[in-house]
């Protein structure tokens, strides 16, 4: 029995992910036909309802739960792990003067736009791109801002930029609820026992990477491409946690806080909150 599944090349999906689509567990007589594209290309096939389980920003699922249900296993949330909003080092910039100037935000429909949204709702000159690509268009567009995720937490400093604001930190103490940043979701026309089955595969295919921790795999170092290990293990110790063992009552309670700042800042939406998770085996 196949079925796709798509992730992120970012090391804490292909860490979490390796001992699953490689075969280092018993997957159960269950295949995976594996897809790896950057976050909002996989929120834009969530919107098409075109994978079976597939990683998704928490900012998009509020616009597919009529077709999708969110694993307990597999996500990323957690506190201090928020996106940052940077610009070039010599610009000189006031807070309320950030309305003022155009922002790079890596995706239309991400959790980083969704938190850029509730500290910034006023602003209106928003320009989408992949995540990898904002730290070069903000360092060449010496007026515009940019909002980072994933590795370019690590990584800005160094090539001349400054942090304007923390708004995982905004979102926490506006919220007091740690950050759903990423999540793992089904297809609801996947049969709930099977659904069951991935998640409890998707959970010891982490429980294996945290065994054999601090080693990076081949395959963690193959899609993160020039990144350097330490880099590599940053980005892992930053996103990857009991969390993504299991969303529990505090990361589920954490989800439904940001629905409802979704549905506060776009009240057009309705937002259906009913089987929202699906529940584990």
């Amino acid at each position: 029995m196949t079925f796709t599944l798509a992730f992120s090349p970012c090391p804490n999906d292909t860490f979490i992910f390796d001992a699953l689509v490689n075969k280092k567990i018993d997957t159960e007589g269950i295949d995976f036909e594996v897809v790896l594209e950057d976050v909002q290309t996989l929120n834009q096939w969530a919107l098409q309802s075109k994978i079976d389980f597939t990683k998704i920003s928490y900012g998009v699922l509020p616009l597919i739960l009529n077709n999708y249900q969110v694993l307990e296993s597999g996500g990323a949330l957690g506190k201090g792990v928020g996106p940052l909003l940077i610009a070039n080092k010599e610009l000189q910039i006031e807070n309320n003067e950030i309305q003022s100037y155009p922002v790079v935000i890596p995706g239309e429909n991400t959790t980083a736009h969704l938190l850029f949204s509730l500290a910034y709702p006023n602003v209106v000159n928003k320009k989408f791109m992949v995540f990898n690509e904002i730290e070069d268009y903000v360092l060449k567009n010496e007026n515009t801002l940019g909002v980072i995720i994933h590795e370019n937490r690590f990584t800005y400093q160094q090539k001349g930029l400054k942090k304007i604001i923390d708004l995982g930190s905004y979102w926490e103490q506006k919220t007091n609820s740690p950050i759903p940043l990423g999540g793992i979701v089904v297809n609801k026309r996947i049969n709930k026992l099977l659904s069951k089955k991935v998640d409890s595969l998707i959970k010891k295919s982490l429980q294996f990477a945290f065994e054999n921790y601090p080693l990076i795999t081949h395959y963690v170092k193959l899609h993160s491409q020039e990144m350097e290990v330490a880099v590599m293990q940053q980005h892992i110790d930053l996103y990857v946690n009991n969390f993504s063992l299991g969303l529990g009552t505090s990361g589920q309670k954490a989800v439904l806080k940001l629905l409802d700042v979704y549905q506060q800042l776009h009240p057009e939406v309705e937002v259906d909150y009913k089987n929202i998770f699906l529940q584990p085996s």
